[in-house]
């Protein structure tokens, strides 16, 4: 792939940021905003509308959110939701576990959703659930939140259910180590997922794929 190429593909990423397809209401700007404001990084534009599309496209009705601050993936994957069902976001943060709870407060209360945010680590809050009661589980934060996730996901998914990387090349932070595309990159996070793609490519019991949507996104459905 030559230069030009790969000018227009970051010209085609800037283009479904700005697209109005992809567009944020306002109350979800508005939470962006504050987060930033925070600290705490946000998933991009385009990534948050995808995930909004993959939970509103399987008819989720039972999602779990894992993350650090992580409010607009958080308020995407409620609009997926039309409505019902049950929403949990779970954050090691205090801090972003009381930015999620506010923003719930922009979530239309009329309707029959379900809404929790926890703040305790992955690995902790997975083990208190039921098998097979959940839709999606989507990930984002630092790297215990990936193998905490992978490691519960077959238990707590149902068939066909969806686990879902964000940031899979590791991209949020220190975008000066390289991430996932750099082998001199040997930080924990890109240790970790490329220990976790590797490990999705031989696991016969699920179907998995990995795509260029945001800073990275890992696909994996239970079969």
């Amino acid at each position: 792939m030559d230069r030009t190429s790969y000018s227009n593909r970051a010209k085609g990423w800037e283009f479904a940021e700005e697209n109005p397809l992809n567009q944020e209401p306002d109350q979800i700007s508005a939470s962006r905003r504050q987060a930033l404001e925070e600290g705490f990084g946000q998933c991009s534009v385009a990534e948050g509308a995808f995930l909004e599309y993959l939970a509103a496209g399987a008819g989720a009705e039972s999602i779990i959110s894992v993350g650090t601050g992580s409010v607009v993936q958080a308020l995407r994957l409620i609009a997926g939701l039309h409505g019902h069902g049950q929403f949990t976001a779970v954050d090691s943060s205090q801090r972003g576990a009381s930015l999620i709870k506010k923003a719930f407060q922009s979530v239309d209360d009329s309707t029959g959703l379900r809404l929790r945010a926890v703040n305790t680590q992955a690995g902790t809050y997975f083990t208190r659930l039921n098998p097979a009661d959940y839709d999606m589980i989507v990930i984002a934060g630092e790297s215990k939140n990936y193998r905490d996730a992978y490691d519960h996901a077959g238990r707590l998914l149902r068939p066909k259910g969806q686990l879902v990387f964000t940031d899979a090349f590791c991209l949020c932070g220190d975008e000066k180590a390289g991430g996932l595309m750099d082998p001199a990159d040997r930080s924990e996070k890109s240790v970790t997922l490329r220990t976790l793609l590797d490990s999705l490519a031989d696991d016969a019991q699920t179907q998995a794929c990995l795509l260029p949507v945001g800073s990275g996104m890992a696909l994996v459905t239970r079969i």
